[in-house]
């Protein structure tokens, strides 16, 4: 199984990995306080941060469910995990 993934914002502090989006992007939680969520892409000598509501982050965490159950993950009790800790 992979290991936990965090990075530090700059202005919100340290960010959870909750799950891999779409195009080269992951999806981050705030760790601490308030629940909010970003889709963050990282390039060469790059990060870029870009906010996304409470339903678009849980919708992309649930794409990421159903691919895994599909490819038959061996992440998969991971991902389902951090859903449950993040979204329930």
């Amino acid at each position: 199984m992979s290991s936990e993934r965090y990075l530090n914002h700059p202005t919100f502090g340290m960010l959870y990995q909750v799950s891999p989006a779409n195009e080269d992007k992951d999806l981050y939680a705030t760790l601490y306080a308030q629940k909010m969520f970003f889709l963050v892409t990282i390039k060469e000598r790059e990060i870029s941060f870009e906010v996304i509501p409470y339903l678009d982050a849980r919708n992309q965490a649930e794409i990421n469910l159903q691919k895994a159950r599909r490819q038959s993950s061996e992440d998969l009790p991971k991902w389902e995990n951090l859903f449950k800790q993040t979204f329930i």
